[in-house]
């Protein structure tokens, strides 16, 4: 029963650093510090912080990481190369409303991809679970007003944020199917070696059209933040978590993004707290409990 609650501190934690980096990649575009380079800098930055920690497993595992090498290298690239890139990336067209809002049809999507490759089964409890926390969703980002859901205009940015709901459900899958013997930590460094590989052409995309780096205060707080918290911190908690409970009731507390960033606009940015802001807690919180609840046989 604990070793459950310590999946679910890790997971809280991992959506809580999540929802941090979206306001910070927000403030990213304000003081237009380029998306792509701004990923590039950050996971050269985790690569050179973890090595030290990591270079004698990897040295001690290199026939076993050999044999597993492809499904680590295409979980490098559809995280560290696509997902963190495109986040970014489509910060610059959408609202982080509209971003996490996108981010709300992970869970589903990676219930769909669960029960396709046969890693997770999914039941009745999960489902309800998920359409509750939805609902939870929807009365946070719309204020309580319906009105605003159905009028909400998605674009290029969102569209963009689509890419993130698919390679984060594969990813998440795909962590649970291949339970590897090594670190968390030195999982992720794999991962950034390969994705690091794919970053290096965005960068130079990014000179060649003429998008410049001031290195200012502003970029070296932001480039803190997103190295210390949301890739070191919140990748360890998410892999550890979905260790432990599986992918089906890990990706639910991805729905604990929007209240996480309603309850930061609510501290950094002195925004009122409402009633709609609580209505949606609940019913967040009751999927979350609902689709960790198991169906006795």
């Amino acid at each position: 029963m604990s070793k459950n609650y310590l999946a679910y501190l890790f997971l809280v934690l991992a959506a809580l650093f999540w929802s941090g980096n979206f306001i910070v990649g927000k403030f990213a575009t304000l003081f237009e510090i380029p998306p792509l380079t701004l990923n590039v800098l950050r996971w050269i930055s985790v690569w050179f912080i973890l090595i030290p920690f990591t270079y004698k497993e990897i040295y001690n595992n290199l026939s076993y990481i050999k044999k597993n090498w492809f499904v680590i290298s295409f979980m490098g690239v559809i995280t560290i190369s696509t997902f963190n890139s495109v986040v970014y990336f489509a910060l610059n067209y959408t609202q982080v409303i509209n971003a996490v809002l996108m981010l709300a049809a992970i869970p589903a999507a990676t219930i769909v991809l669960s029960s396709l490759m046969k890693i997770d089964k999914t039941n009745f409890f999960q489902i309800i679970g998920l359409l509750l926390s939805i609902i939870g969703i929807g009365s946070i980002i719309s204020n309580g007003d319906i009105q605003k859901i159905i009028s909400l205009s998605f674009n290029k940015g969102d569209l963009w944020m689509l890419v993130c709901v698919v390679t984060w459900s594969l990813y998440t899958a795909l962590l649970k199917k291949h339970k590897f013997k090594f670190s968390q930590f030195t999982l992720i460094q794999l991962m950034v070696s390969v994705g690091i590989l794919f970053l290096i052409p965005q960068f130079f995309y990014e000179k060649s059209i003429g998008l410049e780096l001031n290195l200012n205060k502003a970029f070296f707080l932001i480039l803190f933040y997103v190295v210390v918290f949301p890739a070191i911190a919140a990748y360890y908690c998410w892999q550890k978590g979905v260790q432990i409970i599986g992918p089906n009731r890990s990706t639910m507390f991805v729905q604990l993004m929007p209240l996480f960033s309603a309850v930061m606009a609510i501290i950094i940015f002195k925004e009122k707290f409402e009633l709609y802001h609580f209505a949606g807690a609940v019913f967040i919180v009751s999927g979350i409990y609902l689709s960790n609840k198991k169906i006795n046989d």
